[in-house]
């Protein structure tokens, strides 16, 4: 489990085409300093299993899936990424909780700059607009994000300088994907009201 709080601003150094699958080695410093073979590390909110290390760079294979799901496939050498390892147990929950598992990509639409923050609209899938809610939590590239506006087939957010500098949300210009994961809160409880569960009655004693 992640929060959303990215880490670093890692860096893709390479990319081998395996046919039904990629493999990426990229650059993480920090988020390597401890890392192991098999530790899950989030990749612009993409949860990647680490299967080798050396330096400071780390590799991860990606399946058709996930590349199919996520923006990953559009990654080439020189892309920078948002890294973060997941939270370990007793650890602030600084963000929302953040599975690492995409539920689809938008598309950066505008940018409205202002003297501190910036306002950026993403169009949104439709099969996600009902888990979108303003004032709500979405995660877009791994970045714990509150949703300021929540239109029918898009969203806004409002970035501070810090998330400007320190994630790829800064660099991102109208056109380009990110990933989206919203509340995973709102799915499940869209799946037990779905199932009767919000039925209020007691078992009988």
């Amino acid at each position: 489990m992640f929060t959303g709080i990215v880490e670093e601003l890692g860096e893709v150094t390479a990319v081998e085409n395996l046919g039904d699958s990629s493999r990426f080695r990229l650059r993480g410093p920090a988020v390597t300093e401890d890392a192991k073979h098999g530790d899950s590390i989030a990749v612009n909110g993409v949860c990647l299993t680490v299967v080798d290390l050396a330096e400071g760079e780390f590799t991860a294979d990606v399946m058709a899936e996930t590349l199919k799901r996520s923006s990953l496939g559009a990654l080439v050498p020189g892309s920078r990424v948002n890294l973060e390892r997941p939270m370990a147990v007793g650890d602030r929950l600084g963000g929302h909780i953040v599975q690492g598992h995409v539920d689809g990509t938008g598309t950066v639409v505008e940018r409205e700059a202002s003297e501190n923050w910036e306002i950026v609209k993403i169009s949104l899938p439709a099969d996600l607009t009902r888990y979108v809610v303003e004032k709500g939590s979405i995660t877009v590239d791994g970045v714990s994000l509150t949703v300021v506006d929540a239109g029918p087939d898009y969203f806004t957010i409002s970035l501070i300088p810090t998330t400007l500098a320190l994630t790829t949300l800064g660099i991102k210009q109208p056109g380009d994907p990110v990933n989206l994961e919203v509340d995973v809160i709102a799915k499940y409880v869209e799946r037990l009201m779905a199932s009767g569960a919000g039925d209020t009655q007691g078992p009988v004693r």
